[in-house]
């Protein structure tokens, strides 16, 4: 029987209930108390999820707690996961695993020193679409990846989310910070490590109007770029461009392609579990093949309502805290998880040095680089599934 590890949840906003149900699919992990720096807003998700509520210091010293999940805003996941490591509790933070390079650096010194484990959303890369896709560049189906292209862009989160400013503030603000982890974690896993980076950014509109809850109709001002448009150079010398926005009503793009020397690849939304990649080899007749996922473990559909996301399907696998859960079977058998905090530094590298190329006109080196974590096999999912 699979150990079960007790997790404390800080930062109980809009993420917080979609973590709440992995309990149905996860075997090890047991969310047991939450808080938050607003102690109704704490009370409320504890009465919601029939769990206990604390301040966020009484979390951090409850020797029961044996992972912090960091469900905090952008700019708070550095201090967080920094307390938490120097309570001698292991952390799972949301994306990205800090605002500044410096301080995703410091955790990871703080946690290797400490010997514990950090992991860091995304893990939509473990789904069954961007695995199956993984498993075909592997193959070498479309052969040796040259070229590609990816997009993230829809209007922003402020049709739908009730505070949607710190998207848009200075700083720790914009597309490349929300969405870009997804797009190149995928990315990393399926090319491998960033090597350099060119991009421009501007930002369409001065001030956004909140959708939805309290402060609905009122306005509020944007203090970032909301488009950037990147090229990137992996080390394997593949070439992508990439464009993430928050400015665009709609499109017909697909997430991600890749451009091999045999053939081309549709890769699913990076920012779901499933979809089903496609395949073109034959340049006469131009012929895709799709690779189905929804038998797979983590690509079946559990989801069925419209979303609000341009380009996001209605249909959607979701499986959010599987990195969590793989993170604590990691830290049981003593391996090393994939969702890992060398992999979200150099995802974090690629982001700052992203925002920083774009703000100087000059092509940047990445500064790190990065393992790939290994495919994640049906006996390791399934080591971990209810």
């Amino acid at each position: 029987m699979a150990k079960v590890f007790k997790v404390g949840l800080i930062g109980c906003g809009h993420i917080s209930e979609t973590y709440f149900k992995a309990h149905d699919y996860f075997n090890n992990i047991k969310i047991i108390k939450c808080a938050d720096i607003n102690l109704d807003t704490a009370k409320k998700c504890a009465n919601e999820n029939s769990i206990d509520s604390s301040t966020v210091e009484d979390l951090l010293v409850d020797e029961n707690i044996d992972i912090i999940l960091n469900l905090t805003i952008p700019k708070s996941h550095y201090e967080v996961a920094k307390k938490s490591l120097e309570h001698g509790k292991h952390v799972y933070s949301e994306k990205p695993i800090a605002v500044n390079f410096n301080d995703g650096k410091n955790l990871l010194k703080i946690a290797n020193e400490k010997n514990l484990y950090i992991g860091n959303a995304p893990d939509t890369f473990l789904g069954g679409g961007i695995q199956k896709s993984i498993e075909l560049v592997s193959s070498g189906t479309i052969g040796d990846i040259k070229l590609g292209n990816a997009i993230f862009a829809f209007p922003g989160v402020q049709s739908y989310h009730p505070n949607p400013e710190p998207w848009f503030a200075e700083k720790e603000g914009g597309p490349v910070i929300d969405m870009g982890p997804y797009y190149l974690t995928a990315l990393v896993n399926l090319l491998g490590p960033a090597k350099l980076v060119h991009g421009v950014s501007t930002k369409v509109f001065e001030n956004r109007t909140i959708g939805i809850g309290p402060k609905k109709d009122s306005n509020f001002k944007v203090e970032c770029p909301t488009t950037y448009l990147v090229n990137l150079e992996f080390e394997s010398g593949a070439l992508i461009q990439l464009t993430l926005s928050f400015d665009v009503i709609a499109h017909q793009r697909n997430h991600i392609e890749l451009y091999g020397t045999k053939g081309s690849m549709v890769v699913p939304d990076p920012n779901m579990f499933g979809g089903s990649p496609l395949v073109c080899t034959n340049s006469d007749t131009g012929e895709w093949v799709e690779y189905k996922t929804e038998d797979m473990p983590l690509g079946k559909i559990n989801i069925r309502e419209e979303s609000l996301r341009a380009n996001e399907e209605s249909t959607r696998a979701n499986y959010r805290g599987v990195g969590l859960s793989e993170m604590a079977y990691s830290i049981e058998h003593k391996k090393s998880n994939r969702c890992n905090g060398e992999l979200s530094l150099h995802v974090l590298d690629i982001i700052q040095t992203t925002m920083m190329a774009a703000n100087s006109g000059k092509t940047l080196d990445i500064k790190t680089s990065c393992n790939v974590p290994s495919f994640f096999n049906i006996e390791d999912i399934s080591a971990i599934m209810k």
